[in-house]
């Protein structure tokens, strides 16, 4: 399970927007689901995610009519403030969505396409742990219109999944893309690196395991070690190394290489694409500040501004919403300074950049030394955009706090 939820000024029971939040209908709006079931826990993992021990009251087979009721939930509540308008992304997140069938996943899409609708060309993903993906679950995913599977994958070699306590076998991961690319989904892969014992070749074995998929899409994280994991709990008792920065830079620059000669464009400091239709566009619409609803326990949401979240645990999730009350924790709405700093930290990361004009004033007279230190493309700049190089990208919180502080 997750560290605590934000502090924040209380939500109301009803779920209702302020009156005086600007929603604007004509701001692209997303949905994400969660599902927060998972067979074991990850242990560098800190989402909010149970094991069927930890549940303590709530069934996994009644969690997308308990989902539902929130999908109902947000359409009356967008349908108040003015904001209903169809989903230009849906992203089925978790946990492990495919841990549930797949026609529950089919039933949750098609309730929020029901409140929401669904515009043309939308992007539908389903994240997927490679041993629960077969081919009728692909099919009826696809049926269902979902458009994109993106496999958990994180590594080919046995003693690094071993060590980020991964348990699927890494012979099913072909078989995931295999089963998604017969129903005719679109495909991304995810990888970690940095893992505890994980070498430079055993970083470039995942690559070349992971080209050979000729995905579309492909996700390489850095490994981060949270507070109150396991792995955490490990590093600091002395039993693993902690991840060596410098070790996890070269596994940066190895993984940018071999993508870029294998057709992939970095779009994101950490995602590669084939094509710019390729790209995620639910986790663009992120970065970009668009309006997004999260539905499921402990899942965060954003409209016109305002910032919220569920309570964490499914049980208390179900109960307040089988008693008609908003599933929120908390609120939050951050003032200008807050949402300059926020749009700063997401869209620097972006390859588009961000605008030099949406600095704070603070930060412009510092892209100049950024350029010096090779931090920042000298040409955009000159063109009125900040885009980190490859060694900004290295860097890229230090050139945050350097445009921010």
């Amino acid at each position: 399970m997750a560290g605590p939820l934000p502090l924040g000024d209380p939500a109301p029971s009803d779920g209702r927007l302020p009156a005086d939040l600007p929603v604007d209908p004509t701001v692209p709006l997303s949905a994400y689901l969660h599902v927060p079931f998972c067979r074991v826990r990850c242990g560098y993992c800190d989402f909010n995610t149970y094991t069927s021990g930890e549940l303590r009251g709530a069934r996994q087979e009644d969690y997308a009519s308990t989902l539902a009721q929130e999908i109902a939930l947000a359409e009356r509540v967008l349908g108040e403030a003015g904001g209903i308008r169809p989903l230009q992304t849906v992203f089925f997140g978790g946990g492990t969505p495919t841990l549930l069938p797949a026609g529950d996943l089919a039933r949750m899409l098609d309730t929020a396409v029901s409140a929401f609708g669904l515009a043309p060309g939308a992007e539908v993903t389903v994240e997927a742990n490679p041993d629960t993906v077969t081919r009728e679950a692909a099919r009826v995913l696809a049926d269902a219109g979902v458009t994109r599977l993106s496999v958990g994958m994180q590594s080919a070699v046995p003693h690094v999944l071993a060590a980020l306590d991964r348990t699927h076998r890494p012979e099913n991961v072909r078989t995931a893309v295999d089963a998604a690319r017969d129903a005719g989904l679109a495909v991304s892969v995810d990888l970690i690196y940095g893992a505890p014992g994980e070498t430079l070749a055993d970083w470039e074995a995942s690559l070349d395991a992971a080209l050979a998929l000729e995905s579309d899409h492909v996700s390489a994280y850095a490994l981060i070690i949270e507070d109150g994991t396991k792995l955490a709990r490990q590093i600091r008792r002395g039993e693993v190394p902690a991840p060596d920065d410098d070790l996890q830079a070269d596994m940066y620059e190895l993984a940018d290489a071999r993508l870029a000669d294998a057709g992939f464009d970095w779009y994101e400091v950490s995602n590669w694409a084939r094509s710019p239709e390729q790209r995620s566009r639910h986790n663009l619409a992120y970065w970009r500040g668009h309006d997004w609803w999260g539905f499921g326990p402990g899942a965060h949401s954003h409209v016109a501004g305002l910032r919220w979240w569920n309570v964490k645990h499914p049980a208390a999730y179900a109960q307040r919403l089988a008693s008609q009350t908003s599933p929120a924790a908390g609120t939050e709405r951050p003032d200008e300074q807050s949402r300059v700093l926020e749009r700063v930290l997401l869209q620097s990361r972006l390859a588009e950049g961000i605008p030099v004009a949406d600095l704070p004033e603070t930060g412009r007279p510092r892209v100049a030394g950024l350029i010096a230190d090779g931090l920042v493309d000298a040409a955009s700049a000159l063109r009125g955009r900040v885009r980190l190089t490859l060694r900004g990208r290295l860097l890229a919180d230090a050139v945050v706090r350097a445009l921010t502080d």
